[in-house]
């Protein structure tokens, strides 16, 4: 049993946590591991003021994240996999930079790299990807749009699971992502919906898999939500590891805290707690990940 007295004590991870050399780093990852976390997701984190210029800069900073995580696997007693990709916004500022032909090319080739990673079995995923978060424009968008069909094209042909980085336009993005997974032929399942709003309700998601930022007011929802939920939800911190921003988005000792809380909520509604939270960090993670090796 890993629910016992209402205090889950089976594994517990966060599905997109970042960290860098210049901000707590090892110290962030054993934050988390102390309350209880035991598997991180480490998702690649652009450097914004050195942005790579060719795809062997992009390779020497995708070798960085999974240095990284080989580190915090040794140091911290933490299980963690890779996610590396192309942010969205690096795409945006680029095409000022480098001009939207020559930004376009650095993009997929950046995605193509990380499915030579994933298929190494350094990386697990690739992502983030997707759209800028800020309001662009109609034609910024749509461009977006197009790189993104190309991105979940070249996922599907890899069988490897993307992480989405998305405007923040609730119902309405997620039938427009969904959409274009259904475009390209690339399951919804397996676009992993990255900071994702708390309600989980499939009319909500579009079956895009929800990674829930789990800020206060999450678990309420997230229970609400729970019984319209098909394909299951994941639990993220969305942690920058940013000396600007401390704690930002959320801090690292989140997610354990909040799955003891959704375990209390949920027996408080006469639900399964310990088969949601299986589902939430043991399951669902092996189901788009694979196993951990």
């Amino acid at each position: 049993m890993t629910l016992v007295d209402g205090q889950w004590n089976g594994p517990i991870l966060d599905n997109h946590f970042h960290l860098d050399r210049v901000g707590r780093y090892l110290d962030a990852a054993a934050d988390f591991q102390r309350v209880g976390g035991t598997d991180l997701v480490l998702v690649h984190k652009p450097d914004f003021d050195n942005l790579p210029n060719n795809v062997e800069d992009v390779r020497k900073a995708y070798q960085d994240t999974v240095a990284m995580a080989e580190q915090v696997r040794l140091e911290c007693d933490l299980r963690v996999r890779v996610v590396l990709g192309p942010h969205p916004a690096a795409w945006v500022h680029q095409c000022a930079s480098l001009g939207n032909e020559e930004s376009n090319e650095l993009h997929l080739q950046a995605v193509e790299l990380a499915i030579e990673f994933c298929e190494e079995n350094l990386a697990v995923g690739v992502g983030e990807v997707g759209r800028p978060h800020w309001d662009v424009g109609d034609e910024v968008l749509d461009q977006a749009d197009e790189i993104l069909i190309e991105v979940l094209s070249m996922c599907k042909r890899a069988n490897v699971p993307a992480q989405l980085h998305l405007d923040a336009n609730g119902e309405k993005t997620n039938r427009e992502i969904a959409n274009i997974c259904d475009h390209v032929g690339f399951p919804r399942f397996g676009a992993i919906h990255h900071h994702a709003d708390a309600d989980i309700s499939k009319n909500f998601t579009h079956g895009l898999t929800s990674s829930v930022v789990v800020g206060r007011d999450s678990i309420k929802d997230i229970s609400d939500t729970i019984w319209q939920n098909e394909g299951g939800f994941l639990m993220e911190t969305d942690y920058m590891d940013d000396p600007r921003r401390p704690g930002a988005v959320l801090g690292p000792k989140t997610v354990p805290r909040r799955t003891q809380a959704l375990a209390t909520s949920l027996i408080g509604r006469g639900l399964d707690a310990e088969a949601v939270l299986s589902a939430i960090h043991i399951d669902l993670p092996e189901a788009l990940y694979g196993e951990y090796e």
